[in-house]
């Protein structure tokens, strides 16, 4: 399973992007009461052990309670807000923004160059 690190604060999106600069940090976007959105958080947990992304750091946002901090996302990161969501940050940027079923930690892989 995923070690999710539960975002809940705006003031984290700071360390996220300080510690993007030392690892790869992975935002997944994630709404509650959306079907196609467990099921993105499931292959997420299920695809985490042989990922090979050990080096990453996961964080882990619900939409319903920390709506304001997804749009912070958005604005400081240049994306489009979409529910399921995973971002990659690497450099303080975001290298990879995939959702719905579009989600692979494959693609994430990739981009890192693990």
């Amino acid at each position: 399973m995923a070690p999710w690190q539960p975002l809940t604060q705006s003031e984290q999106l700071n360390d996220i992007v300080r510690e993007s600069f030392e690892q790869p940090v992975i935002i997944f976007k994630h709404s509650t009461t959306c079907s196609i959105s467990a099921m993105a958080k499931g292959k997420v947990e299920r695809q985490w052990a042989d990922a090979g992304l050990e080096n990453a750091k996961i964080y882990y946002l619900d939409l319903l309670r920390f709506r304001p901090i997804s749009q912070e996302i958005a604005q400081k990161f240049s994306v489009h807000h979409e529910s399921p969501q995973l971002l990659l940050i690497q450099n303080g940027e975001c290298t990879l923004d995939s959702s719905h079923m579009a989600i692979k930690l494959s693609e994430v892989k990739e981009v890192i160059g693990a």
